[in-house]
């Protein structure tokens, strides 16, 4: 079997680059990282013999631990730390006896641990940095394509007056961008090294404490805290929450795609592409399969997100269960969150836009969707009440007779003896009742 970092049972829960940052090897090397990097610092300020740091620096290499053998022995030791640092001093002392005793020198397991997946989040957020980058520049497209694009407004999936396709996509645009800003801003405040010892004061460094935990944070290119952490996750709740809020809003677009595609509307459509979108059994069909993968990702992070914040009440200065849980957590809501960027991305790329089709759906309303301008036009003459009650009558009986709802006010002398037959022919225009359509889509879109 080839060397595959995505399990069959995550295929439609990850992508591959992530997939890769979350696997085994990956996360037995960031946790090496971690003590390869405090022996490092360790060495440099006289805590421990430097041949002792490179001796442990040269066993850290992924590749020569046993995966498997470490999660099964984590699932004993309840942490990963214990046993990685087992087969770690194991390795040192066979190559360098002298040096063994100085492996994870005044740390504890949850530093290794924690930190280890801050390293992993650090990779993580480069690439959905990339995907949103690739989203957010093919909606500004999308909106200053269709800027003058007109098509049904929905509201309770029921047509309603008219709106143009680049509002729409301004409207995914912002709030796409706010949700990355909210996660930039989580990722950043999280980005900070945990080393605090056997209870988060560093005793067994004596007054050196600080100084190593400075230089470790450098060293790892993370941010140093005001104190280690330990029991204290308000800032990857923060993170986890921020995706959780991300991935709601790619799933509204996902949701609004995937309903302009079926076939009675027909207004947009995923690209799809070779063994993209087909079916095992009707070779017609063009399913929404990123706007599946996206509403998939937005179904399962919820849960997931509520599960980190239960796990936050944590006991005294080690919790018990608590942070134990958050890994496969932790790893589950970036990896999903990540899927969805990506997907939306690939289909905001490649969307397949029918403008014909949206004019033929807003001439097919029969001009039910201009009943709004209908009522406030008459309105000014006899009141909105009395207005709204001649409109309605006009709308069914158009509805009954199938007929356009301007030919029906058109015969209906309470409304002749107050709008004039320009008005009546110019009611069902929808070009000129869009508003702040224009306004609005810029405001959202931002600079361009």
């Amino acid at each position: 079997m080839s060397d595959w970092s995505m399990r069959l049972s995550d295929s439609l829960a990850t992508t591959e680059p992530l997939a890769k940052v979350f696997s085994d090897g990956s996360m037995v090397q960031a946790m090496l990282d971690f003590e390869a990097a405090l022996a490092r610092v360790q060495g440099r300020l006289g805590l421990i013999p430097q041949p002792a740091a490179e001796a442990i620096g040269k066993q850290a290499r992924a590749e020569v631990f046993a995966a498997e053998e470490l999660a099964r022995q984590t699932l004993r030791a309840g942490t990963p730390g214990i046993p990685l640092v087992k087969a770690l001093t194991e390795r040192v002392r066979a190559a360098d006896p002298a040096a063994a005793g100085f492996v994870h020198w005044g740390a504890t397991s949850q530093d290794v641990a924690d930190t280890a997946l801050i390293l992993l989040l650090k990779k993580a957020q480069t690439l959905l940095a990339a995907d949103h980058s690739r989203l957010l520049e093919a909606l500004g497209n999308l909106s200053d394509q269709h800027r003058d694009t007109v098509m049904v407004g929905r509201t309770l999936l029921q047509p309603a007056p008219p709106i143009t396709l680049g509002l729409k996509a301004a409207g995914w645009l912002a709030a796409t961008r706010r949700g990355w800003e909210r996660l930039t801003t989580a990722f950043e405040e999280s980005m900070l090294v945990q080393f605090g010892g056997a209870s988060g004061t560093l005793a067994a460094l004596g007054e050196q404490g600080i100084a190593v935990g400075r230089a470790l944070a450098e060293e790892l290119g993370l941010g140093y805290p005001e104190a280690p952490w330990h029991a204290h996750r308000d800032r990857l709740a923060a993170l986890v929450a921020a995706c959780g809020v991300q991935t709601g809003s790619l799933g509204k677009m996902a949701r609004d795609i995937s309903l302009l595609m079926q076939a009675e509307v027909g207004e947009a459509a995923e690209q799809g592409g070779p063994d993209r979108g087909g079916s095992s059994t009707m070779p017609h069909k063009r399913n929404p399969v990123a706007c599946s993968l996206t509403l998939a990702a937005a179904h399962r992070v919820p849960g997931l997100v509520a599960a980190f914040l239960s796990a936050m009440v944590q006991e005294h200065e080690r919790g018990v269960g608590g942070w134990q849980a958050e890994w496969p957590t932790v790893a589950g809501v970036i990896q999903a969150t990540g899927l969805a960027a990506a997907s939306m991305a690939e289909a905001a790329e490649t969307l397949r836009v029918d403008a014909a089709r949206m004019r033929a759906n807003t001439e097919a309303a029969g001009g039910a969707i201009f009943a709004e301008r209908a009522m406030m036009m008459l309105a000014a003459a006899i009141g909105r009440d009395a207005a709204h009650g001649l409109v309605e009558q006009a709308a069914r009986q158009s509805a009954a007779q199938g007929r356009r709802l301007a030919e029906v006010l058109g015969e209906m002398p309470e409304v002749t003896r107050h709008l004039r037959p320009d008005q009546l022919r110019e009611l069902e225009s929808p070009q000129a009742y869009l508003g702040m359509a224009h306004t609005f889509r810029t405001r959202l879109k931002g600079p361009a």
